[in-house]
């Protein structure tokens, strides 16, 4: 059996997280679900970044202990995504003990092979990003990632040698062209980061203490990306007395992350790794953001989307479709409350929804919901629409494989309008008209027939985004959503014994424009 691990980023427990966060968390698990139903037997890993000196100051401000404080904020990121339905199969927390014995290890082999050493850092600072940047470097004075304020220090520390590998990652770069995607990123780090001079890069800290102590000199703790970025093989067991998992899943077959921290898994994960002597993930894939017209989605603006709010509302399922259809792979996505009411009117209820509701009520109309199979009839409407299913399915998986998951959805829906528009040209009212002819019959059973074979497909496709869909799709439809898998989409003739429920139900119940446009603007306003 193939096996794949799929990776998000271990997320800074910070209270609520807005949609902007949660869409990583949803590319992941599609991901993941996406192989599971090709048969592949698949790890999601996700999980909280605890250590650091703001998450020191937050505990502080909160009047408590920062492990407290942490716990607390881990519990409400669990919440989040159970409530989401992310299937992970292991959340690590950087204060989870076996993660913390694994980083002192890693240090000290570092350490030991000449890849860091001692010195005094002094430049510029950004707390929220956790990051260092030189004069240089900075945008009108502020950190050049979130625009904030930055602040001069001066501290002893330990630096990681990324002079010594940087040479060796160019060149990785250039061979292994699977390694980051979309590929115009690989420009963007040589650059912004690599050409002007990739400085050394510091690791450890001694003006807080909140986080992992160097075994070797205790008054220093590991810094941020050094503790954070090697969750992904220690949540496997490296460096740990049982590492099966490891040696199972790793390399990482896809890595998901924003492109706010593209620098640090392009550039300084796989010199970790190369400096661990490790093999380098297969692919880093570097999303955009969700945007809104005012700019980045910020608490501080006051221009927040959260999940819960959408999911409580319009359902998990058409809160995921918005997330995936509005962010292509080339530029960041725009959340307006125009455009998801408009989505979910237009895109789900009356495309999708009501294909079905027509499909399903044509099926007990003229036929009691049941039919035998594919009688073989067919004209070229008929041969158009299977050529169209066969075409989906082949430009669905090419461009789900390339990462390319805005466009996949797109994909799909050209069938469902496609599939539509069938019905339109096909007019089985006209057929159904004269079922004395033999002739009609079985014209209009080839119609259903390939109604009901070509929504099974469809609900296959939706499947790794729209679970819950697909489900309600396929139990309307009298098929089992346990027995479905990929390779089903290959048997579209082979459906045997319909048996379609007896009153369709609705995917989706179409809103009010106006009033949920106002909803969702009331929201973002609290």
């Amino acid at each position: 059996m193939n096996k794949f691990y799929v990776t998000t980023p271990i997320y800074y427990p910070s209270g609520k997280f807005h949609i902007g966060t949660a869409y990583t968390e949803v590319l992941a698990d599609m991901v993941k679900r996406y192989h599971v139903l090709k048969g592949e037997e698949s790890f999601l890993l996700t999980g909280t970044d605890e250590h650091g000196q703001k998450i020191e100051n937050k505990a502080r401000e909160a009047g408590m202990e920062p492990k407290e404080y942490v716990d607390i904020q881990a519990e409400k990121a669990i919440e989040l995504w159970k409530k989401m339905k992310i299937d992970y199969d292991k959340y690590i927390r950087t204060t989870d003990d076996f993660h913390i014995e694994a980083v002192q290890k890693i240090f000290e082999k570092f350490l030991k092979q000449g890849d860091i050493y001692k010195g005094e850092y002094e430049g510029w600072y950004c707390e929220p990003c956790e990051s260092y940047f030189t004069e240089t470097q900075l945008v009108d004075g502020n950190c050049p990632d979130c625009g904030r304020t930055v602040y001069k220090m001066k501290e002893e520390a330990y630096f990681f040698k990324m002079s010594k590998y940087v040479g060796r990652l160019v060149k990785y770069y250039d061979e292994n062209p699977d390694l980051i995607k979309p590929s115009y990123r690989k420009q963007e780090m040589i650059n912004n980061f690599i050409k002007p001079g990739l400085e050394d890069l510091c690791v450890t800290r001694t003006s807080f203490d909140w986080g992992i102590q160097v075994k070797s000199d205790p008054k220093h703790v590991i810094y941020v990306w050094l503790d954070a970025l090697t969750n992904y093989i220690t949540a496997l067991g490296y460096e740990s007395e049982d590492d099966s998992l490891f040696k199972k899943f790793w390399p990482a077959d896809a890595q998901i992350v924003g492109k706010d921290i593209a620098r640090f898994h392009l550039i300084y994960w796989p010199i970790f790794l190369m400096a661990l002597d490790l093999p380098l993930p297969k692919t880093i894939f570097v999303h955009n953001w969700v945007t809104m017209k005012d700019g980045k989605m910020s608490k501080s603006v006051g221009n927040v989307i959260y999940p819960e709010q959408l999911i409580d509302r319009y359902g998990l399922d058409a809160t995921k479709y918005y997330l995936i259809r509005e962010v292509p792979t080339s530029s960041d996505g725009l959340f307006t409350p125009e455009g998801f009411v408009e989505r979910f009117n237009s895109d789900l209820c009356n495309d999708l929804g009501n294909l079905l509701n027509r499909s399903i009520a044509m099926c007990n109309k003229y036929f009691d919901g049941k039919l035998d199979g594919y009688n073989g009839l067919k004209n070229d409407v008929d041969l158009s629409l299977e050529e169209m299913v066969k075409t989906t399915i082949e430009n669905f998986d090419l461009a789900f494989s390339n990462f390319e998951f805005a466009n996949s959805l797109k994909i799909i829906w050209k069938l469902v309008s496609r599939t539509n528009k069938y019905i339109d040209e096909t007019e089985p009212w006209k057929l159904a008209k004269d079922m004395e002819s033999e002739d009609n019959q079985e014209k209009l059973k080839s119609v259903i027939y390939h109604l009901i074979a070509t929504l099974k497909q469809i609900a296959i496709l939706i499947r790794p985004l729209m679970e819950e869909t697909s489900d309600n799709m396929l139990r309307q439809l009298g098929l089992l959503s346990e027995d479905i898998v990929w390779n089903q989409l290959q048997n579209y003739k082979e459906l045997k014994d319909i048996r379609v429920i007896e009153k369709g139900e609705p995917l989706f119940q179409r809103v009010d424009a106006n009033e949920e446009i106002e909803y969702i603007k009331s929201l973002m306003k609290k």
